[in-house]
């Protein structure tokens, strides 16, 4: 698919998607580090002595030296990860441009520093071995965008026989050189411009005080159903939106989780709740508790004899959430049929996130499953206040339970198990791989000649199609999935749930 043909929703639904494969790598990191951390301290050794051990002591420093692979290449893996992402064909061409595309921008800074003989009187680091300015996660970002670009523009080139040897995908690491090089050039003059504005949408954030994380969390879940929430999400954890960090040898660090990382590698007193409170623990008391009741009032609320047959997807849908930090399927159960459900859950995310930073809770990372609440709270000690989480947890279960079995009866609400046709739209007897019906769901999709695009991301299936209207959502249902979302006549979502990478395999082949 050309670039020309790419609408704006795809464009930027793609976009977040690639955002996935470096955090994920970067959560997995923290929880190195974390663990690392946790097992060297001098308190846990008092308490478990066993744990000094030489050996042990090396293994988790082993630990936090390897988890810096993430904190420290962050900006290059962005560059490499989002051609990679969005790239239709080629894509290895794709990520291996993004990698040259980053070296060769800052070479080109590099350049224009020297030439002008301010080098060492501009704010430089070492990027790579390159003396560069430090654009951070968003230069990574812009650098990733261009690539792709150049990608899809060349990538497919004929030169005249003298040049055919450099024709095609050959051609694309040679233009991405020259092109982000000449970029390079340009990144003294541009970088302060951008940098100040991105400076003045951190202070309002900071400005508006605990409401600042409530907005954040709100604004989250709310654009979460467009595929939209990643790039929000990236914003605050990667840039001057989510706080800047002076550290004691001089170094500034942007976004509120690159933060909390370089504090928490420091030790417990370095880590300040201040921006902490735009992480993990902010998403505790609703993915921990608030979804749980949510599902104990859908189960509450079903019909006598369809509980036992809707429990199961209850339950995993909870563990998806609980465990593996994944919200999608339990919150599509109730976003298309009760929005105004959805919004009560939105604006109970942001308040979750208020009420951490109010209490001062300090427990980082990306997720907010039961992983980071270990991790990065109990297993830290109580200075993390972890017994918040479940204090007031305790009371969003019980207002997530009571507000949905209220709303569900009073409005008759179709949830799963209140159906009288059909027990739920979501329960499906059998599948022909990972509980998925890969080959009615084709069908219902409008068949192979309606596909031009089939993706994923976490947890949905992403499409571009002919004609969206052809597609037969309930049949999709049947398939397996929770719920499909047109965004357009030719972009559309299929809700999975974290087997989608195994079904969008069978579809692959099955295409």
């Amino acid at each position: 698919m050309s670039v020309k043909k790419m609408s704006a929703w795809e464009f930027f639904q793609t976009l977040g998607k690639t955002f996935m494969l470096p955090v994920a790598l970067l959560a997995a990191m923290g929880i190195l580090l974390g663990i690392g951390s946790a097992f060297t301290g001098g308190t846990t050794i008092e308490m478990f002595p066993f744990l000094g051990a030489p050996f042990l002591q090396q293994l988790f420093n082993f630990m936090i030296s390897i988890s810096l692979v993430a904190f420290s290449y962050l900006p290059l893996l962005f560059a490499v990860a989002i051609p990679l992402g969005m790239a239709r064909e080629n894509k290895q061409i794709a990520a291996f441009a993004g990698l040259v595309g980053f070296i060769a921008m800052h070479l080109g800074t590099n350049f224009l520093l020297s030439a002008r003989g301010i080098l060492d009187s501009v704010d430089t680091k070492m990027i790579l071995g390159i003396q560069s300015i430090d654009t951070g996660v968003l230069g990574g970002l812009f650098c990733g965008i261009i690539v792709f670009f150049i990608h899809e523009r060349f990538q497919h080139i004929e030169l005249s026989d003298a040049f055919t040897f450099f024709s095609g995908t050959r051609f694309v690491a040679i233009a991405t050189t020259l092109i982000m090089a000449i970029i390079g050039l340009m990144v003294p003059f541009v970088w302060p411009i951008m940098a100040r504005g991105i400076a003045q949408v951190g202070n309002m954030i900071q400005k508006a005080g605990p409401f600042g994380p409530f907005l954040f969390g709100a604004g989250e879940r709310l654009l979460l159903p467009f595929g939209l929430h990643h790039i929000l999400v990236a914003t605050i954890r990667f840039t001057e939106a989510g706080g800047t960090y002076i550290t004691e040898s001089g170094e500034s660090i942007h976004g509120a989780l690159n933060i909390f990382y370089n504090q928490f590698s420091q030790g417990a007193e370095y880590v300040s709740p201040e921006f902490t409170r735009f992480l993990s623990q902010g998403k505790m008391p609703t993915f921990l508790f608030g979804l749980s009741g949510a599902a104990f009032a859908m189960y509450k609320t079903a019909y006598l004899e369809n509980k036992n047959k809707i429990k199961g997807l209850l339950i995993s849908a909870v563990i998806a959430a609980a465990v593996g930090g994944i919200t999608e399927p339990i919150e599509f159960i109730f976003l298309f049929i009760a929005p105004a459900l959805y919004l009560f859950h939105a604006f109970m995310t942001g308040l979750g996130f208020m009420v951490m930073g109010l209490l001062n809770v300090a427990i980082g990372n990306t997720d907010g499953n039961i992983i980071d609440f270990f991790v990065f709270g109990v297993l830290q000690g109580t200075w993390t206040k972890w017994y918040m989480v479940i204090l007031v947890g305790i009371v969003w279960f019980a207002v997530y339970y009571f507000v949905f079995k209220w709303y569900i009866e009073k409005k008759n609400i179709p949830t799963p198990g209140r159906e009288n046709s059909e027990v739920s739209n979501n329960v499906v007897e059998s599948g022909d791989i990972a509980g998925y019906s890969a080959k009615v769901m084709l069908e219902a999709l409008g068949g192979k000649g309606n596909i031009d695009v089939l993706d994923n991301c976490i947890t949905r299936l992403r499409l571009v199609v002919k004609d969206s209207n052809i597609i037969d959502v309930e049949a999709v249902k049947r398939a397996g999935a929770i719920n499909v979302v047109k965004l357009d006549e030719t972009n559309v979502q299929v809700i999975i749930g974290p087997k989608v990478q195994v079904l969008k395999r069978q579809l692959d082949k099955l295409i």
